[in-house]
């Protein structure tokens, strides 16, 4: 069965031309009910525009306090509500209202490491660099109502070479968000991920599954 997905974005939204492009190649069932970004010029909003996705700019400084935006962005989501929340960059706090279990989000280190509110992008493989850490990786988790503290779905780690930069490092980790996240989406497809407690197990496939 197809998927329902609204992705959340900021920036450049790689993260959603990445979901794409999995789904042209038969490895992700999804259909995409809304793109929606907290940045009026976000070029995810013209790469959603691009392959014909509904694209909505909800630009965080329009809104009085953190309430009234997560008012907008669950006013979009109502129009053609989806069945699972993806957020791809996304660098506001979002109120789950109704999709615990069902919003998921990448992170570019291994959580609880390096996590938490302020660290996104280049400001993680600094963090990483600086403190001599031998190790990271990427993380898929189900979003909570904190940053980065929800159950963890997916997590693979990478070595730190002596010669990394945040970019070179970034480049990398980058690499295994674009395999884990897709994965994560269609294992939530496909009804195999079960929630207990903090955490999430991965079911089998069932009988006559592909």
């Amino acid at each position: 069965m197809t998927l329902r997905i609204a992705v959340l974005l900021s920036g450049s939204g790689t993260t959603l031309e990445n979901l794409v492009k999995e789904r042209a190649q038969g490895r992700l069932d999804v259909e995409f009910t809304a793109v929606i970004s907290s940045k009026t010029g976000a070029y995810g909003l013209e790469r959603a525009r691009n392959h014909g996705l509904p694209a909505h700019a909800l630009p965080r400084s329009m809104y009085p306090d953190e309430r009234a935006f997560n008012d907008a962005i669950h006013g979009v989501l109502a129009q053609d509500p989806p069945e699972l929340v993806v957020l791809a960059g996304f660098l506001s706090r979002i109120e789950l209202r109704g999709y615990n279990g069902r919003a998921m989000n990448t992170h570019p280190a291994l959580i609880p490491a390096f996590c938490g509110k302020g660290f996104y992008g280049e400001r993680v493989h600094r963090a990483v660099l600086d403190y001599g850490a031998k190790v990271t990786g990427a993380t898929i988790h189900y979003c909570d109502e904190q940053y980065d503290t929800g159950p963890i779905i997916l997590q693979r780690a990478i070595d730190v070479h002596e010669d990394d930069t945040p970019a070179t490092l970034g480049a990398r980790v980058a690499e295994v968000e674009r395999e884990l996240y897709p994965r994560a989406i269609q294992l939530h497809a496909e009804g195999r991920l079960q929630i207990e407690g903090h955490r999430v197990r991965i079911l089998p496939k069932g009988p006559g599954a592909a």
